[in-house]
């Protein structure tokens, strides 16, 4: 299955593919999101270089189940047992109050020792300044919520200290090109390329904070991009911004989803050092399934450029398997227009329900939390961290007690299962949905 027809392809003039493939070639970052310690060990597992988190406070995804510090350290050693990174997000846009508790929660992760974070992502200067007297040797980069759009202002933070920058949304592979060839080589450049897309400039949205109270600036985003809305300008009369509609509602800031799978070169021509995928409140099926993806989309064009080219339509239709709002390329290509941009609906696409991850083995039966219901008898699909897809029929279900059981309808339910295969941790049960 092909599916680029959904893509905003855009001007690609400047980046060209002869160019491309004769560029000594620096393999990117594959930083992945994990919301608490179950999506980080997943996002280990199934490929990622590094992997951003966030602790009960200070970082912009308040409503994130996140990481309590106990978990934190434990899911930092986890990573680090493996070779990968771990960032801790400390981006709100802080007041007064905020500003002692701050420096006690770097204090905090600097105690950590051997297993602190690799880097603190921050937004703003206040933060910035505290954690560089609370954690001197721990690098320091600076947030998408900055607003970074320019060489002149990544100079600016890196005679601050700082030793990456997270990227605006809004800006062009040429700009990012144009941007790595006035910053000093040792600075990194960290760009969204898969996600969600907010409707805000770098993510600096008021909507929330007016509708319902609750600031997005805070981490309290309630997302109200995706609401229905019907919008007139009083002083304008007979001017109408351009709507489509359908029969669920008018959608006009209801962005697509950011996709690149298929311009792995063209992000590194432009010098792009990390490829950054947006999800913090996304399930462990979503993290391996986007993770896995990228992991061989990569590994794939390091190895073979041509490889990779003939593979695009197989990562495509991978990825396009974790929940979403259909693609779009972005800003990457240029300003999208309205057709390419919005999303004209208020339900994901999901071609796939998370059912659990494998944690263990007993009388050989293999253990998971159930996270939706499935039954005896089902086919169902099991995923490994190779990128391997397994279909399967369910044989048996115990639960704790060892009782057999016909389904697992409770959420949340410690089962036991029997697939007629052998099972490893980590493995991770999807079941397809019907078209």
């Amino acid at each position: 299955m092909h599916i680029t027809g959904r893509y905003n392809s855009g001007n690609r003039k400047g980046i060209r593919k002869k160019d491309i493939m004769n560029i000594d070639r620096k393999k990117p970052e594959l930083l992945i999101p994990a919301g608490n310690l179950e999506t980080l060990k997943i996002a280990v597992m199934y490929g990622a270089d590094a992997i951003y988190i966030g602790g009960d406070m200070y970082g912009l995804r308040a409503k994130a189940r996140n990481f309590s510090m106990e978990d934190m350290r434990e899911g930092i050693a986890f990573a680090h047992k493996y070779g990968k990174k771990v960032y801790v997000t400390a981006n709100i846009t802080a007041h007064n109050e905020d500003l002692e508790g701050i420096r006690r929660y770097f204090r905090e992760l600097v105690a950590f020792g051997e297993n602190k974070p690799d880097a603190l992502i921050i937004s703003d200067p206040g933060v910035f300044t505290i954690a560089k007297e609370e954690a001197p040797d721990m690098e320091l980069h600076i947030s998408t919520q900055a607003n970074n759009t320019n060489y002149a202002s990544y100079r600016f933070w890196y005679n601050l200290g700082a030793s990456r920058v997270v990227s605006a949304r809004e800006l062009s592979l040429d700009e990012l090109a144009e941007l790595r060839a006035n910053i000093p080589q040792d600075m990194e450049i960290e760009t969204f390329v898969h996600g969600a897309m907010c409707i805000a400039y770098s993510g600096r949205c008021l909507l929330s904070n007016y509708f319902t109270g609750r600031d997005a600036n805070l981490g309290e985003c309630t997302h109200s991009c995706r609401w229905k809305y019907h919008v007139v300008e009083e002083k304008r009369p007979g001017e109408f911004l351009p709507i489509e509609e359908n029969e669920r509602g008018s959608y006009i800031f209801n962005s697509k989803d950011l996709c690149m799978i298929e311009y792995i070169p063209e992000l590194v021509k432009a010098g792009i050092d990390s490829l950054k995928v947006e999800g913090r409140m996304k399930t462990a099926l979503y993290v391996a399934t986007v993770a896995g993806s990228y992991r061989r989309a990569i590994d794939d064009y390091f190895n073979d450029p041509q490889l990779y080219e003939d593979n695009k339509s197989i990562y495509l239709e991978e990825v396009s398997k974790g929940v979403n709002r259909q693609f779009t390329t972005g800003f990457f290509f240029g300003k999208p227009n309205h057709n390419d941009q919005i999303y004209d609906s208020n339900t994901y696409e999901k071609a796939y329900t998370y059912l659990g991850t494998i944690s263990g083995v007993k009388d050989g039966f293999y253990n998971l939390e159930q996270k939706n219901k499935f039954s005896v008898g089902e086919i169902i699909e099991v995923i490994r961290p190779n990128s391997e897809a397994i279909e399967v029929k369910v044989e048996r279900i115990l639960d704790e007690e060892g009782q057999d059981m016909d389904s697992c309808p409770h959420p949340k339910q410690n089962i036991y299962v029997d697939l007629g295969i052998i099972l490893y941790p980590y493995d991770i049960l999807r079941r397809r949905e019907l078209d």
